[in-house]
């Protein structure tokens, strides 16, 4: 039910953008040039596209209230985890450097704290 709401939805939107970019920037309307005789003259056009405009809106509003009135009142919900980091597991103790004083640094003669490179 919330998929085909969805759907409904997008689909009054794709009308709401088309009948608005249909619509001439000055308010006019339609308004395609050629003479006002034909089948549809600029007025009625605009007429029409300011009711198609208004209608789609209120739907497009409405639908908006009900998805998320569904929405809200659905069942539990739903939390991804799939990509939860888990604990890590105990962490253990690095392993001793050996003794040996090759890995050792070289101290200076002064006795400064920085090392010598070898």
């Amino acid at each position: 039910m919330f998929a085909f709401l969805l759907v409904v939805h997008a689909i009054i939107a794709a009308a709401l953008v088309t009948v608005i970019l249909m619509q001439r920037s000055e308010g006019g309307g339609l308004g395609m040039g050629g003479s006002p005789s034909g089948l549809m003259s600029a007025r009625g056009a605009a007429d029409f596209l300011t009711r198609a405009t208004a209608v789609l809106a209120t739907l497009f509003v409405g639908f908006s209230i009900v998805l998320a009135v569904y929405a809200a009142t659905r069942a539990a919900p739903q939390i991804d985890t799939s990509l939860a980091r888990t604990p890590p597991a105990t962490q253990t103790a690095p392993a001793p450097v050996p003794a040996d004083n090759a890995a050792a640094p070289v101290q200076p003669a002064d006795n400064s704290a920085v090392p010598l490179a070898r």
